[in-house]
This record gives structure tokens, sequence and C-alpha cells, in this order.
């Protein structure tokens, strides 16, 4: 009997000599603890991570070593309540403040020991330092911040989608373009497809996938067109390309920049450009015009003379006198051909004064509006109540007008509505005349060459050519410009700017006598 006694103590010394090795061996430092919350046991590496042996711990509550506190930890804090409970391990992830205030962070893992009935007999509690995961994370967390950060200070809209077209990302400068927002995205009432016409963002994947196109998931910038959220088409510059994770499709990403500005900008530019254009050739062909019209001029005067005196010797029924006469109504085209060459050449000296452009536009349409060509034509006028004061040549500037006037009876067809309206622009220091027409409009082809000398869609001898050449010559000799405002198959709006005169307290007085400039 004694020697079976001894045997079985030795049995279970050596399991509890094996249980023991098998603990120690745990690669986390670990403690056992009963139900009470009394440290039972500890392993090696639980004494050395602590600094302390194991026989001065033994016996101890966990929260009085650990915490150096009479109480047990709150449950929040402490999940040994709840395993003695469920009976099911539990983890719970502690910030702790070391000596010198350094921040140490633990992961404590706790798993029951269950005796042959079910019941909890002890807890085995892990505890592993997750300090530089933490620091990691906190790093991660950084980085993810600032690259938020930098996204969203982005003045590029910037839009990230998944696979499915749902908007994941989209930074301030995109809710700006778009006029949608991230919340409205979030919430599934827009997607990628909501931001491009009918099947453009599909054309754009296509083109992503495309390998012969920038290379495969990228998109070279381009020029595109999105709609926001009045259904307006935005001009736009996007870059795009795919997201992978490893070789698998995620989601796509696009930056988008506002073109509306430049284009506004090339289009000012191109203006300037035709502007620059027109002047040079009429300074060139103003020079060709002036030694043309003095060479016509001499020979075309001894023509009309002679001509006109041969048909004074004729006898009212001589044959010949309707041949002389064709010869006389032809050299007088001739020579309002060559006036206007004159006039288009310029060759005249400018008498500049100030005057106030209603009442010269009121002066210039007295001269022409009782003739029978305005029978058929209403005429309209929106005069500004403003001082509208040029200082310009008043005989030039009348001629601009009224070749305006004829210019547009031929596009009305001597019937219709014409349109004068001025207005000006303190600021910027301008004074506009707009004259509107209700013709036909100008074709799209003609647009480029309105204003080129010898230019017309008139049928042969019905124009010289050089009407709006002219005006256009004058205007720019006034310092002013001249443009198409607008065209349609309804009618034509030409825009006159000249500079605004600012007139002193004196000339106000002079000028504002019963609100009528004299010129």
């Amino acid at each position: 009997m004694e020697i079976m006694m001894k045997d079985s103590d030795a049995r279970l010394k050596e399991e509890m000599d094996w249980k023991e090795k098998v603990f120690d061996s745990l690669s986390l430092p670990g403690l056992i603890l009963s139900p009470d919350r009394n440290i039972v046991s500890v392993n090696r590496k639980f004494e050395k991570a602590f600094g302390i042996r194991k026989a001065d711990v033994i016996g101890k509550r966990c929260h009085d070593f650990f915490y150096h506190s009479t109480r047990p930890c709150p449950t929040d804090l402490c999940p040994l309540a709840q395993v003695l409970t469920d009976r099911e391990g539990h983890t719970v992830l502690r910030r702790v403040e070391c000596p010198g205030g350094r921040e140490k962070w633990e992961d404590r893992i706790f798993s029951p020991i269950l005796d042959d009935d079910g019941n909890v007999r002890y807890v085995i509690e892990s505890v592993r330092d997750v300090t530089n995961i933490k620091i990691l994370e906190k790093e991660l967390e950084g980085v993810r911040e600032f690259a938020e950060k930098v996204i969203e200070s982005s003045q590029s809209g910037i839009i990230a989608a998944d696979r499915r077209g749902r908007i994941v990302v989209m930074n301030r400068a995109a809710e700006e373009l778009t006029g949608f927002t991230l919340q409205q995205a979030l919430r599934g009432e827009i997607t990628v497809q909501t931001l491009y016409p009918p099947g453009r963002a599909y054309e754009i994947l296509r083109k992503l996938r495309d390998p012969k196109i920038g290379g495969e998931g990228k998109l070279p910038s381009m020029r595109a067109s999105m709609l926001n959220a009045q259904g307006e088409s935005i001009p736009v510059q996007v870059t795009a390309a795919i997201i992978y994770d490893g070789d698998r499709e995620v989601g796509t990403m696009g930056v988008f920049d506002d073109l509306r500005e430049q284009i506004a900008h090339e289009e000012r530019m191109n203006r300037m450009m035709v502007r620059i254009s027109q002047s040079e050739k009429m300074a060139s062909l103003g020079q060709l015009a002036a030694g043309v019209a003095h060479e016509i001029n001499n020979p075309l005067t001894g023509i009309l003379l002679y001509a006109n005196l041969i048909l004074e010797n004729l006898s009212e029924g001589d044959p010949l006198r309707g041949d002389i006469q064709f010869i006389i109504d032809d050299a007088n085209r001739c020579g309002v051909i060559v006036k206007n060459l004159l006039t288009y050449s310029r060759q005249t000296s400018q008498n500049r004064e100030v005057i106030h452009l209603n009442t010269l536009l009121e002066n210039s349409l007295s001269l022409i509006r009782d003739q029978k060509l305005f029978m058929n034509i209403e005429i309209v006028k929106e005069l500004s109540d403003e001082m509208m004061m040029v200082n310009a040549d008043k005989n030039q500037l009348g001629q601009v007008i009224i070749n305006l006037v004829m210019n547009a009876l031929d596009a009305m067809d001597r019937r219709g509505t014409l349109t004068f309206r001025t207005y000006r622009n303190k600021a910027e220091k301008k004074v506009y005349l707009e004259v509107s027409d209700t013709g036909c409009g100008i074709p799209k082809e003609n647009m480029s060459r309105v204003f080129d000398p010898f230019f017309t869609t008139k049928n042969l001898g019905k124009g010289t050519g050089l009407g709006l050449s002219m005006v256009y010559g004058i205007i720019k000799e006034n310092d002013g410009s001249i443009s198409i405002k607008e065209t349609t198959p309804a009618g034509t709006t030409f825009l006159l700017e000249l500079p605004l005169y600012q007139v002193t307290d004196d000339e106000d007085m002079f000028y504002n006598v019963e609100n009528t400039v004299l010129v």
C-alpha cells in the first residue's frame, strides 16, 4: 500500500513538473489566477518581463500586484469575472503608464482551466506587449490623416470609386466642381456614372484597361466633360488610374481640373490674335488701296468729264446717248469704289472731340431713318441714362453707325427690327454700343472673314466688301474695338467698345445742361 502511494505521488509530481515545464515554455509572460484573483503561479517569461521572482508574487492579488489597488479592476478593464461566468476565453487591451511617464500597451488574454465538472478551477492570464504595434498603428494613422489632408487640400478635384462605381473618396474641390457631396455619394445617391454623359464613364474605363493607351491601368491627361448637380456640362482636364490590390482591380480614381477659366482665356487670346491679324491685313491693304485709288482717280475724272461733254452735245434722239449714259453710270460707280478705297486707307486727318455717344447715334439715325429703305423697319432704342462720353472723331463714328445700319438692312432684306443698345462700365472705363438685327445671321464659315477687306456675300455689283473693314479700321483708329457678340439664324449683334471719357466737374456741368449734348 505504501508503495502504491509513493508511485501515485511520483506520478503526480511528474505530471505537475511536466505542466510546469509547459507553462514555462510559453512564449508570452503568463500567470495563473484562482477565481478569487490570487496569483497561483507565474512562468519564467513573466519573471523576466517584470523583473520579479515567482516567490515574491505568489499569493498576491493580481490588482494589488499590477496596479497597487485594494479593489478589483472594473469589468471593462478586466474580463476575469466574465471568464468565470461564461467559461470562455476573453481579451482586453490595456494602456499602462510606466515610471517616467512612458506609455505601454498590453494585450491581456484570459483563458479558463476547467475541472472535471466543467467549472473554472483556474484562469491563465497571458500578457503580450503590443506597444510597438500601437506605435506603428499611430504612425500609420498619422500617415493616413496626412494623406487625407493632402487630398482634401488639393485644388484639383479627386474622386475614387470601387469596382461597382460607388464613390468612396471625394475631396472638397470635387464637391465644388460637381455640386455633389461625399455624403450623397456614400448614401448611394450618386455614382461615377452620374458624373459623366451617358456611356462616357464606361468609355474611360475601357481606355484605362487598354495597354495601348498610356499603359495598362493608366490614362494620359485628356479633356473631357462632366455633369454637375444642375445637369450642366463642365469641361475638365482628367487623369485617371485603376487601383490595384496585387493583380486584382479594386477601384478607380480620377483627378479633375476645371477648364472653364482656361478655355475662356484661350477664346480671349484667339479673339485678340484675330484682331491683330485683322489690323495687319488692314495696314498692308490700306497702303495698297491708297495707291490704287490715286492711280485710278485721275483717269476716272477725265472719263467722266469727257463723257458728260459728249452727252451734252448729243441730241435727245441720238442712239449714242444710252451708251454714253452707261459709261457715265459705271464711271460714277467706280468713283464710289475709289472713294471707299480712300476712306478705307484713311488718308484723311482725324478731328477728335468729346461727344455723347447717345446723341451721336440719334443724329446719325435722323439722317437716314426717313428714307424709303426704313419703311418696313422698326427701330428700337435702349439707351443708357448715364453719361456716355467718348473722345473720338464725330464724322468717322457717324460713318460707322450708318455702315452698320446699312449692313443690317441688307441682312434683314429691308424688313424687321433694328435695336440699338448703349451702356457703360465705369470700372473698366468703357462705353458700349450694340447694334442688333433680325436678319439671317452669319454662317459659321464666314465668321473669321467678316471684317476682311473685299470680302462680301452680296451679288456682283451690289457691294465692294469694304463696309465692315472700314468700320473695323475706324473703330481701331479711335482706340476702340468691334466684334460679333452673337449671331444666330434669328439675327446678329455687333458690339462696339470705346474708351469712356472721364469728364471733370466743370465739364460735367457743361455737358449735362438740360441733359442735352450738342455735337
